[in-house]
């Protein structure tokens, strides 16, 4: 055989075996410093206030079962996976307690002790599923209770309260705590839920014309129920959807659809004259700028309803008469550009793709986007403007 169809012959075994062994490698996508860090202190801390007060709840340390092992996992899980369902109150202390009184009713069966150990697992996992309450610590407590027929025999229904519900119930409020203080959001978002405007519409990008009711019948389909929730899944499908509208964008910069000739006030402009601005050009931001055209803010006619409202709880008077005060003329001691300007807002170059923006103009909390040259600003996207831009890729892509 010729040394150069032999080596070929190698190289393509070497990646028919590559591809063999892939679906072993990692498979959960790398992880920010700070979510690793919040996951892990979280947990550690968790575990030691859990520790904490089984020592003072009169646990009997000669049983061995101060604080079990499968404690940790359940940390695990609550504080690095607070999105999974396997993970939610329900499935965490109703798993793990069920579990350890399927484990203490198989010891009162007194059977051999391997056979003790595979009926208390298997036993767990069913009551789990019928209880929907899937959690897998929930075997590794069966497990060490069926492991260790001696600490049952001493503790009885004590092993269950003491630490299995107590231990649980201690790292699902140490995870509810923590992950408000971190930013994440626990237990996971319900379909239910008030949307982010206060009211029962769910956020514009997430109005799927799916029903709740539909979506769990994907993940039950597919049988992705224990791995996502339903409004995790909605969540998942608008951002799927975004990203394919970005590309029906293709690549179109910001400095073909943005508005050129712009409207601006100085810092010193009083909130009056940005209250006729408004009214006269049907604008719904402005973008305040010094004397040499650097940007410093903008400002929205949200920000004026906003003061408007805060002047009127803090005078205890009507909010139409503070609107009026926001509104009125000079001699009314009034608020000034820079006192009412949102200045922490994401902005864009000439060059920017559209497609990056549609996330924050659709509902992201801003309705513009600065276009920068520098610290001069030289354009601004609206909502209005991305729509246009939708709407021309639209019809474009029809004809």
């Amino acid at each position: 055989m010729e040394p150069g169809r032999r080596q070929g012959g190698g190289t393509a075994l070497l990646a028919r075996c590559l591809a063999w062994l892939r679906p072993f490698g990692p498979v959960i996508g790398p992880t920010g410093l700070p979510e690793m860090a919040a996951g892990a202190a979280g947990a550690g801390l968790a575990l030691l206030v859990c520790a904490g007060l089984l020592w003072g709840a009169a646990v009997d340390f000669a049983t061995g079962a101060f604080l079990i092992a499968p404690m940790g996992a359940s940390a695990v899980i609550l504080f690095a996976l607070p999105n999974s369902p396997l993970a939610q109150p329900w499935s965490a202390i109703v798993g793990n307690s069920l579990s350890a009184l399927v484990a203490l009713g198989v010891h009162q069966l007194a059977l051999d002790p391997a056979l003790a150990i595979g009926i208390s697992a298997c036993l767990a996992l069913l009551v789990m599923f019928l209880s929907r309450s899937l959690h897998p610590p929930g075997g590794a407590v069966a497990l060490t209770a069926a492991m260790n027929p001696a600490m049952l025999e001493a503790m009885g229904l004590r092993f269950v309260l003491l630490p299995v519900l107590l231990g649980t119930v201690s790292l699902v409020l140490m995870a509810l705590a923590w992950h408000r203080l971190t930013g994440r959001v626990y237990p996971f978002r319900q379909p239910h839920e008030a949307g982010p405007h206060a009211t029962a519409d769910k956020a514009a990008e997430q109005r799927l014309g799916l029903a709740p009711e539909e979506l769990a019948r994907i993940l039950a389909d597919y049988r992705q129920s224990a791995n996502l929730g339903v409004e995790d899944l909605s969540r998942l499908i608008a951002a799927a959807e975004q990203v394919a509208a970005g590309h029906s964008l293709g690549a179109m910069t910001c400095e073909e659809i943005m508005s050129r000739d712009l409207v601006t006030v100085r810092p010193d402009a009083r909130s009056a004259t940005v209250a006729d601005l408004f009214r006269k050009h049907g604008f719904t931001s402005i973008p305040v700028v010094d004397g040499k055209g650097v940007m410093l803010g903008v400002i929205f006619q949200l920000d004026l309803i906003r003061r408007a409202r805060r002047d009127a709880l803090r005078r205890r008077s009507r909010f139409g008469g503070a609107m009026a005060v926001v509104g009125g003329d000079a001699s009314m001691g009034l608020l000034r550009a820079t006192e009412i300007m949102t200045t922490t807002l994401p902005t864009a170059t000439r060059g920017t793709l559209v497609a990056t923006i549609l996330p924050l103009l659709s509902d992201g909390g801003t309705e513009a986007v600065p276009v920068m040259e520098a610290d001069r600003i030289v354009g601004i996207v609206t909502r209005t403007d991305m729509l246009s831009a939708l709407a021309r890729s639209t019809a474009r892509s029809i004809s």
